[in-house]
């Protein structure tokens, strides 16, 4: 009995540290060990199909002695109504000999019945832990989508985060280009010669002959025409 408890526990154990080791897909992880427990459950029930089939033996074995026992005494009571002492004596001889047997049926009944209630205990209980993670795999597979879910909406954030990275960089690549020419007219600006105020001046003032002339040129033609 402690053989088949002790072994299970190691099984169970094995196959949980096993797939914590290798997790990396909690809902496929959940999965996974859950089939392990359902046929975890199977060897367990077999188990105690075998346990509870040697209580069921040893209790046969035990009511079918106490029927003897009653047998033989009925008989020795027929014996001596019969006035056949002798066979009284021969039957009450028996049923001690089946009393002597019913103590040491007693406790391999008794030993019995502990282990069939034992292994059908861990059975139940392994029934209902398989009920309550099977409810709970749902949530932990929900979790799991959520997760991942998550992750996608963290590395599209991540991306837009990189496009305002690069906005910034254009930004800047920008205001270079705009300072590289200022820069260059600047050096333009510093490279023409620089004007002189007076030559610009007689410009200013030769220009004004030319029109005045061209007015005057203009009311002679106008006069000979008749225009005036």
């Amino acid at each position: 009995m402690a053989g088949i408890l002790d072994r299970f526990t190691t099984i169970i154990k094995a196959n949980i540290n096993d797939l914590l080791d290798k997790a990396e897909d909690p809902s496929k992880m959940i999965d996974q060990y859950m089939r392990e427990l359902t046929e975890s459950l199977a060897e367990v029930k077999e188990a105690t199909a075998g346990v509870m089939a040697e209580e069921t033996r040893t209790k046969r074995t035990l009511d079918k002695n106490k029927e003897e026992i009653d047998r033989y005494e009925q008989l020795a009571s027929k014996a001596l109504s019969a006035g056949n002492e002798d066979d009284a004596r021969a039957f009450l001889k028996k049923k001690q000999e089946l009393q002597g047997k019913d103590a040491g049926l007693q406790t391999a009944y008794a030993a019995a019945l502990e282990n069939a209630n034992k292994m059908r205990q861990m059975h139940d209980k392994l029934v209902a832990d398989i009920e309550e993670l099977q409810a709970r795999r749902e949530v932990i597979k929900a979790k799991a989508a959520v997760a991942k879910t998550q992750s996608k909406v963290n590395e599209m954030t991540s991306g837009s985060s990189k496009a305002e990275g690069a906005m910034d960089a254009f930004d800047r690549m920008e205001a270079k280009a705009d300072e590289m020419l200022d820069r260059a007219n600047a050096m333009e600006s510093l490279n023409e010669a620089p004007k002189n105020e007076v030559e610009e001046l007689e410009k200013k003032y030769e220009a004004m002959g030319v029109d005045a002339s061209v007015e005057d040129d203009l009311a002679r033609l106008k006069a000979e025409m008749g225009m005036q």
